[in-house]
């Protein structure tokens, strides 16, 4: 099973960082193949044409050499994923915003239009919501509220909502740990234990 976990943390360390690292070491410990991919460097929607490119009728961003083709060939090659942001402002991070928003640009109508043997990234597929606040510590649950509509947006199936912060890291961290493992071990939503 391929586990992607996509995350839009500016820091190569941090809280953050270090709970990225815990649901890697979760999903790998569950039988996973686990990829990172960090949406930081890719570019904003340019919108272009008449506000629909080539994204409306291919699926595809037409300036998506700046990684972001590479990105959503990874989200549709996942059998789970991992959403983790730093929360700024009680939202996810601009650049992870940004990803989504173009990825569901591309993803737009896809099993209705005319590539229907191609469904969408995230459609039926398990999704583990984590947002990470620091500072204060606040904004947590309307960045997990954000999450959550992107998820409902494009069809995924959220697994959990994990909120983690520097007052409560030292026991979510193993808490998100054991569900990466739990999902890459099979588990699904809604499974009584």
């Amino acid at each position: 099973m391929k586990y992607l976990i996509i995350t839009g943390n500016p820091k190569q360390d941090g809280l953050c960082h270090a709970v990225t690292e815990a649901v890697k070491k979760g999903a790998e410990a569950g039988g996973a193949i686990v990829d990172v991919l960090n949406v930081t460097k890719i570019e904003r929607c340019h919108v272009c044409g008449t506000g629909w490119g080539t994204c409306r009728e291919k699926h595809s961003c037409a300036f998506g050499n700046d990684g972001f083709n590479e990105a959503q060939a990874k989200a549709h090659e996942a059998d789970m994923l991992c959403f983790i942001t730093p929360v700024y402002w009680g939202e996810a991070e601009e650049s992870f915003k940004c990803f989504f928003d173009r990825l569901r640009r591309c993803e737009f109508d896809m099993p209705w239009g005319k590539q229907r043997d191609k469904k969408p990234a995230f459609s039926g597929k398990q999704v583990l919501l984590i947002a990470s606040p620091g500072g204060s510590g606040n904004g947590m649950f309307s960045c997990l509220e954000q999450l959550d509509r992107f998820c409902r947006h494009t069809r995924a199936a959220i697994f959990d909502y994990i909120g983690i912060n520097r007052w409560n890291n030292d026991y979510k961290k193993q808490t998100v740990f054991e569900a990466a493992k739990a999902m890459a071990s099979g588990r699904k939503n809604g499974d009584s234990i």
